[in-house]
């Protein structure tokens, strides 16, 4: 019985952790709260893979009131996440959400404010998930987030032809995920005109679509000794 009220209290600390997307750098410039930034209604986590709140989180389909960064191909962009609108007194994501950090990028038909970013056309270019395996002090990717006071950087291919896109940073919180639907999905996608690109032609995927309830990096029990862990969405493209 202690056993399984400390899991409920556990349970319900994290459930008051949630957090958001809220803040994208070009390069060194911190381009300030929720600017550039499809922003969500609230810090709740995505739990359904087949939702088109998957895609740039709830309400995230549409872009029209949103402004679009202008940054060069080969630029170094750092994402930021919080659990509320301060970046001081509390850590910036729950200890407890442990799972990998991921970046996908999205090609717009015309404008970044008019796409929605449904169908193949996601390819991924970042991820990093279980990063030191260990039975008493496993390192995932989210608990080097919490130590860069939220942060997590990718670099744009340098070959991405120019324009404009959706970017999408993804947090995947497993410490529920034993069953689906467990696992959380923290989702913040930005948009941005890119400049001075090439002509590569990137492999894509489809958000949703391509993630399954099942797939092993989505059902998993976290606390059973893992010695490794496989993110959805395929292999990273680095161009």
């Amino acid at each position: 019985m202690m056993k399984g009220a400390f899991f409920l209290l556990a349970l319900a600390a994290y459930a008051n952790a949630h957090f958001t997307m809220q803040y994208i750098w070009n390069g060194a410039t911190d381009q300030g709260i929720n600017n550039y930034i499809r922003i969500a209604p609230n810090n709740n986590p995505v739990t359904d893979v087949t939702s088109k709140d998957l895609t740039c989180n709830v309400g995230g389909t549409s872009g029209s009131s949103v402004k679009t960064l202008a940054i060069p191909a080969g630029t170094n962009v750092t994402f930021e996440w919080h659990q509320h609108a301060q970046r001081t007194g509390e850590d910036p994501i729950s200890g407890g959400h442990k799972g990998p950090v991921q970046v996908y990028i999205a090609k717009a038909p015309s404008t970044a404010a008019a796409f929605d970013g449904q169908g193949a056309v996601w390819t991924k270019i970042y991820s990093s998930g279980l990063v030191t395996p260990s039975q008493s002090n496993p390192v995932w990717a989210t608990d080097i987030v919490n130590t860069n006071s939220g942060k997590h950087s990718v670099t744009i291919p340098k070959t991405l032809p120019a324009g404009e896109y959706l970017l999408r940073a993804e947090i995947i919180a497993l410490h529920v995920a034993q069953s689906y639907p467990g696992a959380q999905f923290y989702i913040g996608c930005a948009q941005v005109q890119i400049t001075s690109g090439g002509s590569a032609s990137p492999p894509k995927i489809s958000i949703p679509g391509t993630y399954k309830g099942s797939d092993p990096g989505i059902t998993v029990n976290i606390y059973n000794n893992l010695a490794s862990y496989t993110a959805p969405g395929g292999a990273v493209w680095t161009g």
